[in-house]
C-alpha cells in the first residue's frame, strides 16, 4: 500500500511534444488504489476505441481533441474532465499537439 506523498511540480516538464505521427506516454505515479500517466499526441494521432477493466479519469491540459465517450463524441480542450465507468467504449482524436492525464481508478470497483 502507498502511504506516502508524490509531488509532481510540473507535469509538463514530463514530456516533451509528441514526434510527429507519435503518441507519447510516461507513468508519472503507480500505487495500489490509482496509476497516472501523461500522455503526449501529434496531431491527428489516436488512440482508438477501446476499454479499460476499472474506471478512469480523463483530464486534458493541452491542445485540442475530439473524445468519445460511449459512442458520444465531444470537443475536448485545456480543462476538459472526463469520467469514465469500467467497460465504457472511449478513443481520443488529437486535433492539436495534445496532452492528457489519465489516472486509472485500480483500487475502485469496477462500475456494474
Amino acid at each position: 500500500m502507498t502511504d506516502e506523498a508524490h509531488l509532481v511540480p510540473d507535469l509538463n516538464s514530463l514530456l516533451s511534444a509528441a514526434p510527429a505521427d507519435s503518441i507519447i506516454s510516461r507513468t508519472v505515479f503507480g500505487g495500489d488504489r490509482v496509476k497516472v500517466t501523461l500522455f503526449a499526441f501529434a496531431p491527428g494521432q489516436e488512440l482508438t476505441e477501446h476499454t479499460a477493466s476499472q474506471p478512469a479519469v480523463l483530464h486534458v491540459l493541452k491542445g485540442q481533441a475530439q473524445l468519445t465517450l460511449g459512442g458520444r463524441t465531444s470537443a475536448a480542450g485545456p480543462g476538459t474532465w472526463a469520467y469514465m465507468p469500467a467497460r465504457m467504449p472511449h478513443s481520443v482524436r488529437a486535433e492539436t499537439d495534445l496532452t492528457l492525464l489519465l489516472l486509472l481508478l485500480k483500487g475502485a470497483e469496477p462500475d456494474s
